[in-house]
């Protein structure tokens, strides 16, 4: 390392934020990115640490020590060609990736862990601004024909490794934009869409074609999933005019929770409440708007997806917004000999939290309450979760006499997703596993193909619901397998 004292001298340096009553009052990024200097610092705390465990930890195994030691050096331009060996998008991971590599970092075991992910979006953002990312077309074309559906991180991942290989790829996306979830799922104060739109105008340079507005499937979909189709191509027609499908719809289908007065006007899945927040800040009319202003939000829900509503929903100016999570408190603090080098469980504040939120756990919702086909209230009531001492399994027992009514003029689900779209997987013929995804390997001969012959799946649909990294590393992997089924052998990384 550059500086192999380091680690010793120099304390981690965390990106500062814009404070949050001036935050509220927009949808813009607020996150200030690292000066030269201070990710220089960053840069210098990386340990000589032998075996390097944050390349394990992160999905996609980045290699974090050499671009650590070349921020240390100021060698940018070095920098982003070793972080784009390994991740295509390090603008949407610097960004809003939990980064588990620095769950790993050596020096994590008794101090503060190196600052990852903020040198990661240091070097992205510099190469950017100076103009070091750029196309990467094919020097020849193989002739193949590939379709990807899905354009989320997973989706765009794979096209573009396919691409710069020589075949010809189409995107297919059900809504307007390209982007998946990262469009419509992630709040714009969160990341801003242009980080999208530009990586986009790479691909299309590098020869990928994009079909948005375009839904592939014979069914209608399931309440809780976005569409903005104007054309519908079947499944059976795709494999007929592609030389290799891989499907990368995500995992959409909204955890519901049918306990009486669900039907009330005011009741929604998250992902009805966030694309339009990200519609209207890329400039489109949406009629109808679900607005949390002067109203009381819940969100039932306690992941990232709850945390975006609570954020969205403080911006729009919500009278009160409550998060529940059914599961207990985590401790603030990991215990670190007994976790490292794994993601632990603790409790986590959000840039959203920090704005205004009242957060409850061990909260079960029993039922909404309501006047004239509006909701007004819920009730909850507060649970036990103890371990069954004959199969070890956590149960949960309702404490008597908690219940609890609290005013909601708004409640959102952000409990989660249980599997993709299946009328797609089944247009396909594709075989499912016990969850709902996809059936597919992910090691050894044949990974990442179906059951069906030239019909491979990737991200979270064969997943389940995940992170960003996840997705792109599987986006990755997939492109090589399809590229290697259609050529024979494949140059693309793993």
């Amino acid at each position: 390392m550059g500086k192999v004292t380091g680690f010793l001298e120099f304390e981690r340096q965390d990106e500062q934020y814009e404070e949050p009553t001036a935050r509220k009052k927009h949808y813009k990024e607020f996150v200030l990115t690292l000066t030269d200097e201070a990710a220089k610092l960053q840069g210098a705390r990386c340990m000589d640490c032998g075996i390097p465990f944050c390349n394990n930890g992160c999905p996609v195994n980045n290699i974090i020590p050499d671009w650590n030691d070349l921020v240390y050096k100021q060698n940018w331009q070095e920098a982003i060609a070793v972080l784009h060996s390994t991740n295509n998008f390090p603008e949407f991971t610097g960004r809003i990736c939990p980064a588990p590599c620095e769950a790993a970092c050596t020096l994590g075991i008794n101090a503060e862990p190196v600052g990852i992910k903020s040198i990661e979006h240091a070097i992205i953002d510099k190469a950017w601004a100076n103009g070091w990312v750029l196309p990467q077309a094919p020097a020849k074309k193989t002739g193949k024909k590939i379709a990807v559906v899905g354009s989320g991180p997973a989706g765009m991942a794979a096209a573009q490794q396919l691409a710069r290989v020589g075949h010809d790829v189409t995107v297919f996306e059900k809504r307007d934009r390209i982007g998946g979830l990262l469009r419509y799922g992630i709040p714009d104060f969160k990341m801003e869409k242009s980080h999208i739109d530009r990586r986009v105008q790479q691909m299309e340079a590098e020869g990928i074609t994009f079909k948005t507005s375009t839904y592939i499937g014979d069914a209608d979909l399931p309440k809780g999933v976005g569409n903005d189709a104007k054309s519908k191509i079947s499944p059976k027609q795709l494999m007929k005019d592609f030389d290799a499908v891989l499907i990368t719809g995500g995992s959409e289908v909204p955890r519901d929770l049918p306990i009486p007065g669900r039907e009330l006007e005011g009741v929604h899945f998250a992902m009805e409440f966030l694309p339009q927040q990200n519609k209207v800040n890329a400039g489109d009319k949406v009629p109808d708007q679900i607005k949390a202003t002067g109203k009381h939000v819940i969100v039932i829900g306690g992941g990232d997806t709850g945390s975006d509503c609570v954020g969205t929903s403080n911006r729009h100016g919500a009278t009160s917004v409550t998060q529940f999570e059914l599961m207990p408190q985590p401790p603030e603090k990991e215990n670190k000999s007994l976790v490292w080098p794994y993601w632990p469980t603790k409790l986590r504040t959000s840039s959203s939290h920090e704005e205004g939120c009242d957060r409850d756990w061990s909260i079960t919702t029993k039922e909404f309450r309501g006047e004239n086909g509006k909701v007004k209230s819920l009730v909850t009531a507060r649970v036990e979760w103890k371990r069954d001492e004959k199969t070890g399994q956590m149960k949960m027992s309702e404490v008597p006499g908690s219940e609890k009514e609290l005013p909601a003029d708004l409640v959102f689900f952000a409990m989660g997703f249980t599997n993709p779209v299946a009328s797609l997987l089944d247009g396909f013929g594709v075989e499912k596993d016990a969850r709902g995804n996809a059936k597919a390997t992910t090691d050894g001969p044949g990974c990442y193909a179906t059951n069906v012959p030239k019909v491979f799946a990737a991200g979270d649909t064969r997943r389940g619901q995940s992170l960003v990294v996840w997705a792109i590393r599987e986006g990755r992997q997939a492109a090589r397998e399809v590229d290697a089924f259609l050529m024979g052998s494949s140059v693309l990384p793993r």
